[in-house]
Parts: C-alpha cells; sequence; structure tokens
C-alpha cells in the first residue's frame, strides 16, 4: 500500500482504490498506526450468499455490526444486478447499527431508514431467506425509537436484528 503512514495521504492498493490499512477497534472506528486491532474481513472477500449471511448474523450476534457491513458490501458488489439494491441495504442495515452502538443517533436515524427502503421492495420474493418485511419493519421501528427516546432509551437487545428466520 502507498501512503501508509504519510501525514495527509491514504493508503491505496495496487490499482489506486483508496484503502484504509490502519487497525481498528471492534466497532470500525481507526485505531493508531500499530496498534492491535480486530481482524479485519479480507477486501476481496467473496461467499455464497448464504454463507454470507451466516457469517454478517454471526458479527451482528457477536455484536461486532461494521464488521458484518463489510461482509455485506462484499456481497453488494458481487451480486447479480437484480440483488444490489436488497444487498445494499443489508450493507446499510449493519451501519445503521455501527453509528447506533457509537452512539450516533442521528446516523443510526438515517441509515436504518435507508436500509428499511432499500429493502422494502423485496418484500414477498425473500431474497435467500431473507425475511424481508420483518427485517424492514424492524429497522423502521428501531429508528422511531432512537428518535423519540435517543439512545439511552434504546434496550441492547434492540440493536440485534435478525437477516435470517
Amino acid at each position: 500500500m502507498t501512503g501508509a503512514g504519510a501525514p495527509g495521504r491514504r493508503d491505496r492498493d495496487a490499482a489506486g482504490r483508496p484503502r484504509n490499512a490502519r487497525p481498528r477497534d471492534g466497532l470500525g472506528r481507526p485505531l493508531p498506526r500499530g496498534s492491535l486491532g480486530e481482524e479485519r474481513v479480507p477486501d476481496d472477500l467473496v461467499l455464497p450468499p448464504e454463507e454470507s449471511l451466516a457469517l454478517a448474523q454471526r458479527l451482528l450476534d457477536e455484536g461486532r455490526p461494521f464488521h458484518a457491513h463489510e461482509v455485506l458490501e462484499a456481497s453488494w458488489k458481487a451480486a447479480p444486478e437484480g440483488e444490489r439494491d436488497f444487498w445494499q441495504g443489508l450493507a446499510q442495515l449493519a451501519v445503521g447499527l455501527t453509528h447506533a452502538r457509537r452512539g450516533n443517533a442521528a446516523g443510526a436515524v438515517t441509515l436504518l431508514r435507508r436500509a428499511a427502503a432499500r429493502i422494502r421492495p423485496y418484500t414477498g420474493t425473500d431474497p435467500h431467506g431473507v425475511p424481508v418485511t420483518t427485517l424492514a419493519d424492524a429497522a423502521e421501528a428501531l429508528a422511531a425509537h432512537i428518535e423519540s427516546g435517543g439512545l439511552d432509551a434504546v434496550p441492547a437487545a434492540a440493536l440485534e436484528l435478525p437477516l435470517q428466520p
């Protein structure tokens, strides 16, 4: 990677795409270079949909929504055209949960609502067994709960949204 350690420059891969090689904490926040961070999801990860969903669900269950987002983002980028919005919505859902766990109520509300809107058109088809209506309703309800009472009023269990039935 070029630019690693150079002030004001972003890390880039061999093709020149931005990459952040800094270690990250459990919620994906960058740590100082040289710190021990959480194991990262490989940039080139490509899994079959069912494996991606299972891994993302495991990461969500472990309280690691940022890492679940990385898995879902990889699936979004590899998905066929007709499923890209679905996978992007799932990735946005994980980002919304990341914002909530980081204490960013406004970011959480925005991303949870965006995620629900992006996956809602898949209602009735439930791609790869994802309960779209249940998930979209839960994301919208969580966003409303955060908006009305703040993050302090949200029980931890409410931040555990199921991708699989």
